[in-house]
């Protein structure tokens, strides 16, 4: 099995089943498949729009929205840490390029005073789009 089936492998206990269809329409496109192309679209490097419906995994627009359903229902939270499990039971977290946010860490001291920057509101620029002179005029009307 490749990676990819892999992750689905992984993913797919995850999903939440699908409620009642509010509306007729097409029929739902089924998790594992809007799953594959979720996950077919990053590996490719296609675009969603171009995403064939041939292959079976719906329309692009189809698997761009089904993981704001998935997210509303915790998927991903729950994606992250049996991840993270695997992970640690593989001995295979890697850390070295873990990324701490600063925003979420204080500051021990304040940075140099910010020097002002100059006003230029004394000063008139030129304009681009008419000149005082009446020779400059572009306008053939007088």
């Amino acid at each position: 099995m490749d990676r990819l089936g892999r992750t689905v492998v992984a993913i797919e206990p995850l999903l939440p089943e699908p409620g009642p269809k509010a509306v007729e329409g097409r029929p739902r496109v089924p998790d594992r498949q809007a799953l594959c192309g979720i996950l077919f679209v990053p590996h490719t490097g296609i675009q969603w729009e171009y995403l064939p419906q041939e292959l079976g995994f719906g329309s692009g627009v189809t698997c761009r929205r089904r993981p704001a359903a998935w997210n509303e229902a915790g998927v991903r939270d729950e994606l992250h840490l049996v991840l993270l499990k695997k992970l640690r039971a593989a001995k295979k977290l890697d850390r070295s390029r873990a990324v701490i946010d600063s925003s979420h860490v204080r500051a021990a001291r304040r940075g140099p005073k910010a020097v002002p920057a100059r006003s230029t509101a004394h000063v008139r620029a030129a304009s681009t789009t008419s000149s005082p002179t009446a020779g400059a005029s572009r306008s053939r009307c007088r």
